[in-house]
Formats: structure tokens, C-alpha cells, sequence
């Protein structure tokens, strides 16, 4: 049966610990927390949990953390109120840069999405007459 958790299909053959970090919003650290509190071993597999198990994180979660689309909707939101009052990290998301000091000279391909905007050297090719 596929255990479905926030409008998620949690994978059956991992561990709990690690197939509640396929929600968005909830790290291991998280995960970790929650199996705490309701007493369930992180070291079964999804497909062994029982229905009472799976109800109960089921309900904790969706309760207790803000998960997927809330989340998503609220970090969006964040996002665009930087972007209106106009400040330097909103400046920053707009221009599709690094938000937090990092450097830009090079290393942030990551951000930009590994675009390359400088052409080679410059040399004009071989079989192009000067």
C-alpha cells in the first residue's frame, strides 16, 4: 500500500526517517523529532509501519508543521514582499542572484542556472581573414 502524507506518496522500501524528507519542508532533523514523539522506531520501513502508525504521522504532521503548499505559499509570499519593499535582498531575487553575500565575481553558476555569459578569449578563428 502506498502511504500518502501531504498529498505525498512517502517511497515504501526506505526507512521512515528518510521517506518523511520526501515532504516538502520536513529535513531529517525534523523527521528525527517527529518519530520521537510518537514513539516509532526510525529504523522500520515505510511498508511495515501500521495503520495506526501511519495515521498518527499522518496527523502530526499535517497539524503540527507547515508542509508543501502552505509552505511553498509562504516562502513565496516572503519572497515577494522583499521584492516590493524594494529592499537589497529583494533587488537581489529579482536579478536572479545571490541573496546572501556571496561572491559574484565567480562561483554562482548555482543561482544563475550554469549559465555562461563570457564567449572565449576573443581570438578570432583560424580560417577568418584579419
Amino acid at each position: 500500500m502506498a502511504v500518502r502524507i501531504a498529498g505525498i506518496n512517502i517511497p515504501n522500501n526506505k526507512r521512515v526517517e528518510i521517506a518523511l524528507t520526501y515532504v516538502y519542508g520536513i529535513g531529517v532533523p525534523l523527521s528525527k523529532k517527529i518519530l520521537a514523539e510518537l514513539k516509532i522506531s526510525p529504523d522500520i520501513r515505510v511498508n511495515d509501519l501500521t495503520d495506526e502508525q501511519v495515521n498518527a504521522l499522518r496527523n502530526k504532521i499535517e497539524k503540527s508543521c507547515p508542509v508543501e503548499g502552505d509552505l511553498r505559499r509562504e516562502v513565496s509570499s516572503n519572497i515577494k514582499r522583499l521584492k516590493d519593499i524594494k529592499c537589497y535582498r529583494g533587488s537581489r531575487h529579482a536579478k536572479n542572484l545571490p541573496a546572501r553575500g556571496q561572491r559574484t565575481k565567480t562561483n554562482n553558476r548555482t543561482v544563475r542556472g550554469n549559465v555562461r555569459k563570457t564567449t572565449g578569449s576573443g581570438r578570432k578563428e583560424a580560417g577568418q581573414k584579419t
